[in-house]
Formats: structure tokens, C-alpha cells, sequence
């Protein structure tokens, strides 16, 4: 997959429309707040920030982009990742 390719997917992906897709997010401000999927917890720890694209776990502290949710998430390779980002 070209590079080119792989920039013009992640420029057209909502982080917030991402995980929305498997976690229960609620608006709070600026922030899109959930319970964390990567661990069992009672109160949302788990943020999503639409304007910098990003999430971050405040409770077992895992981040990144809306690619490396899904890789998390599912268990996929980059490459996996961005062609199911890419045909949603």
C-alpha cells in the first residue's frame, strides 16, 4: 500500500465515528468520554479527542490514533487495520 494512499485514509477518518463503532462514547465538552474495551472498569477512564484525532486510557494508560485503536482492538496488522478503515 502506497503512502499516499495510507495518508489520504487517515485524512479522512473521525477518531470519534471510529471507536464510537465499538465503544459507548458520551460528549463532555471537547472530549468524547467511555469505558476503556482494553480493561474491566466501572467509570469512564477512556477519552477521545476529535480535534487532535486521538484517545488515551487514564486508567491502564494505552493512546494513539484511530489506527492503532482498531489494531488493538482486533488484533490487526497496520496493514489490516487500514484497509478496514478504508472500506468503511
Amino acid at each position: 500500500m502506497a503512502s499516499d494512499d495510507v495518508r489520504e485514509i487517515k485524512s479522512k477518518l473521525d477518531i470519534v465515528e471510529v471507536v464510537g463503532d465499538y465503544v459507548a462514547l458520551r460528549k463532555n465538552g471537547q472530549t468524547h468520554w467511555g469505558r476503556c474495551p482494553f480493561h474491566n472498569e466501572k467509570t469512564p477512564s477512556f477519552s477521545v479527542s476529535q480535534e487532535r484525532q486521538t484517545f488515551h486510557c487514564f486508567g491502564c494508560g494505552k493512546n494513539g490514533t484511530a489506527i492503532g485503536f482498531l489494531m488493538e482492538y482486533s488484533g490487526l496488522g497496520f496493514v489490516e487495520a487500514i484497509q478496514t478503515l478504508a472500506q468503511s
